[in-house]
């Protein structure tokens, strides 16, 4: 009742993409835990509301760094999102540099790093902080929703289904074209909300 009087108020108002801003994203009005985030884009300053960007989605998050062992993996997210995006996959990148100081450049370097080094195309997002002790609230919910699982390194991989539920997380060395990744990313694209 509630979103029916508001739709009406504000269309009635004339702001029609301020209703399609303030209503919620599905008949519920529940949008998941997980994505109850405000984020900004790699680059730029506008946050992303997850919840409207990626509801229904299914997402591998993935906490990234330009100097690490794990970097080459950047190649086989960005094929693997590639393959899946037209089936509702998404890889969101966040940058951090908790690890060893291995994501040390600001939002332009990284950024430049990304596009020049592995032509990344699937979204990426301003650096973050992801350890257990100063985690992001995005990562203090992903933790919380795989059993305390923070990472432990750079790559660390949470998957998301289409409900808006943490699945399973991986560490940094399972590498994205691992079996278990990939069954586990196109068992979570068949899956129906």
């Amino acid at each position: 009742m509630l979103k029916k009087l508001l739709l009406i108020l504000v269309s009635g108002m004339g702001l029609l993409g301020l209703a399609q801003a303030a209503a919620p994203a599905d008949d519920s009005g529940m949008c998941p835990a997980a994505l109850q985030f405000n984020v900004v884009p790699l680059g730029g300053k506008i946050p992303v509301n997850l919840c409207q960007a990626y509801k229904g989605k299914v997402l591998l998050v993935v906490n990234t760094a330009s100097f690490c062992g794990f970097t080459k993996q950047y190649q086989a997210l960005e094929a693997m999102y590639a393959h899946y995006k037209d089936q509702g996959f998404y890889v969101l990148g966040f940058p951090a540099n908790d690890f060893g100081e291995q994501e040390p450049g600001d939002d332009k370097a990284i950024k430049d790093f990304c596009d020049a080094t592995y032509k990344v195309k699937f979204p990426m997002f301003k650096k973050t902080k992801v350890a257990s002790h100063h985690a992001d609230p995005l990562y203090r919910e992903l933790a919380r929703q795989s059993n305390g699982s923070y990472p432990q390194w750079n790559f660390h991989k949470y998957l998301i289904g289409r409900n808006g539920k943490v699945i399973a997380d991986f560490t940094s060395p399972t590498t994205p074209d691992n079996p278990q990744i990939v069954s586990a990313v196109e068992k979570a694209i068949a899956q129906e909300l």
